[in-house]
């Protein structure tokens, strides 16, 4: 393999890449995309749509899924840092309903994969934080499905800082649990 490292987790398909970096008294330098690497791990995806968004400590985003139009994810933190998190949602999957969380800093400059039929989500940790992501297919409005960041059935061992706010918007704070997806 070239400039990646890969680790994978007891979730099939979820994959933690830390790139090399090369570093001098300038700063750094890092491929965070190179195709013929990514396909020798096994991440033969046709990315589409790059988005970036910020927020500030305490934020939940999640977990969110697209209904009719999966994507692949491949996500990273540009600046701060947060807990990420995918949950299976494969049906028939022994893994279903199941999750991993990683920590995506600008320092470790680590990345995440996530398939296709997994929710995702994440915490900022840090005072702010930016977060890039690249996906296999087009936003369509009205396609975001999403579960419970909370769920006791899936179990999230969120690192919750005392005395921070959690910081949801309405929407996710309304998501059913994951009992109800299995019978969507």
């Amino acid at each position: 393999m070239g400039k990646i490292q890969v680790e994978t987790c007891h979730i099939e398909g979820l994959k933690v890449i830390t790139p090399q970096v090369f570093g001098d008294q300038r700063g750094y330098f890092m491929e965070t995309w190179q195709q013929k690497d990514f396909e020798s791990a096994g991440i033969d995806v046709p990315f589409v749509q790059d988005n970036q968004s910020g927020s500030k400590r305490g934020v939940l985003r999640g977990l969110h899924y697209q209904i009719n139009y999966p994507q692949d994810k491949l996500v990273r933190v540009v600046n701060g840092a947060v807990y990420d998190v995918a949950v299976d949602l494969r049906e028939g999957s022994p893994t279903f309903g199941q999750w991993f969380g990683v920590l995506l800093s600008a320092e470790n400059k680590k990345q995440f994969f996530i398939p296709k039929n997994f929710a995702h989500g994440f915490l900022v940790l840090s005072d702010v934080a930016e977060f890039t992501y690249k996906c296999s297919d087009f936003y369509h409005p009205n396609d975001e499905g999403g579960i419970r960041f909370d769920d006791p059935d899936i179990g999230i061992e969120w690192p919750y800082e005392d005395g921070v706010e959690l910081i949801l918007s309405d929407k996710d704070k309304a998501w059913p649990g994951i009992a109800d997806y299995r019978h969507s």
